[in-house]
C-alpha cells in the first residue's frame, strides 16, 4: 500500500559529511560508544534477572528500560556505522525505511513513557514508602510495563504511515545517516504544513505527557526530602532519584530539541548532530548514570563477578 502512494523504491543515506579518515575515526568513536552501550545495558538486565537483592520495581523498571536502550540504538546505529565505511552514499530500501522510523519512534515512545511510570515509582517510595510494596506490587509493574510497550508501537503508527502516503519526488537522498522524518518530508512535494502541525502535536502529547508527571513527583519528591531532619536521612532519599532525575534531564533534553518544533523540517546539520545525541551519547551514559552510584547494584555486581571468578577458577 505505502508503494503505490510513494514515487520513492528506495532512498540514499547521505551519512557524515568529510574525509575517509574522518569517516574513519568516526567509525571508530561510534562502533566503542555502541559496544560500551550494548555491553553497560546487558549487564543491568542479567543482574536485574539473577540477583535477588535487585528484584523491586525499580530495577524491574531498569532492567526493561535498558532493553529499550539496546533495540532503540540498534535499529539505527550498525547501519550508521556500516555507512561510514563505504566510499558513497547508503542506499536503503522503501520497506527498510519505513521499518527503521516506526521501531525508532515507537522504541522511543515507549521510553519516554517508561521514563514518566519511573518517576511515579520513586514518588511513592519516597513520599508513601510504608504503602510502597502495597501500591508498587508485581500486578502492577507489569501492567506499567506493558503498556509502555504497547503504547510506544501503537501511537507511531499513523505519524509512520502519514509520512509515507506522502510523494517523495524532489529527491531521493536522505540528508542524514538514517530515515530522519524531518529531512524525509523535505523531499516531498507535497504540502507538509499540516502534518508537521499534527505531528508537533503529538511530540509535545508524547513528550509533555510524561514530563509533566516527571515533575509533580519530583516537586512532592523535593518537598519530603527537605522535611527529613538528618543530613545522611536526606542524602540517602535523594540517592534514590537521582540516577533517574539525571537520566530525565539527559534525555528530556536532547529530544525537546529535536522534536519539539512546529517546523519539522529543519536543517540537516542540528538534526545530525542532536540526532547522535539520543541514539549515541545518552544510551552510552545512561548504563554508567544509573549503576555507578547506585551502592545496592554494585554490591551485587561485586558479589556476581567474585562468583565468576571462583567458578573460572574452579
Amino acid at each position: 500500500m505505502l508503494m503505490n502512494h510513494s514515487s520513492a523504491t528506495e532512498f540514499y543515506l547521505l551519512g557524515f559529511p568529510g574525509s575517509r579518515e574522518l569517516h574513519h575515526l568516526l567509525f571508530a568513536t561510534f562502533f566503542f560508544f555502541y559496544l560500551v552501550t550494548l555491553m553497560g545495558n546487558t549487564v543491568i538486565i542479567v543482574m536485574v534477572c539473577v540477583d535477588k537483592r535487585l528484584q523491586s520495581p525499580m530495577y524491574f523498571f531498569l532492567g526493561h528500560l535498558s532493553a529499550l536502550e539496546i533495540l532503540f540504538t540498534s535499529i539505527i546505529v550498525p547501519v550508521m556505522l556500516w555507512g561510514l565505511l563505504l566510499p558513497g552514499m547508503q542506499t536503503i530500501s522503501l520497506a527498510a525505511c519505513v521499518t527503521q522510523l516506526f521501531l525508532y519512534l515507537s522504541l522511543g515512545t515507549s521510553e519516554f513513557t517508561l521514563l514518566g511510570a519511573m518517576a511515579v515509582d520513586r514518588y511513592v517510595a519516597v513520599c508513601n514508602p510504608l504503602r510502597y510494596n502495597i501500591i508498587m506490587n508485581n500486578r502492577t509493574c507489569i501492567w506499567v510495563v506493558v503498556v509502555s510497550w504497547v503504547f510506544g508501537f501503537l501511537f507511531e503508527i499513523w505519524p509512520v504511515y502519514a509520512t509515507f502516503q506522502l510523494t517523495f519526488c524532489k529527491s531521493h537522498v536522505v540528508n542524514n545517516f538514517f530515515c530522519d522524518r524531518g529531512q524525509l518530508l523535505k523531499l516531498s512535494c507535497n504540502n507538509t504544513l499540516f502534518i508537521e502541525f499534527i505531528l508537533f502535536l503529538m511530540a509535545i502529547f508524547v513528550l509533555f505527557g510524561s514530563l509533566i508527571p516527571t515533575i509533580i513527583s519530583y516537586t512532592y519528591i523535593i518537598s519530603t526530602i527537605l522535611k527529613i531532619p538528618s543530613a545522611s536521612g536526606r542524602r540517602k532519599a535523594f540517592s534514590t532519584c537521582a540516577s533517574h532525575f539525571t537520566c530525565v534531564v539527559i534525555g528530556y533534553g536532547t529530544c525537546l530539541f529535536l522534536y519539539v518544533k512546529p517546523k519539522q523540517t529543519q536543517a540537516a546539520d542540528y538534526n545530525r548532530v542532536a540526532s547522535l545525541m539520543v541514539l549515541v551519547v545518552t544510551p552510552f551514559l545512561n548504563p554508567f548514570i544509573f549503576t555507578l552510584r547506585n551502592d545496592k547494584f554494585m554490591e551485587a555486581f561485586r558479589d556476581v563477578m567474585k562468583c565468576c571468578c571462583q567458578l573460572l577458577k574452579g
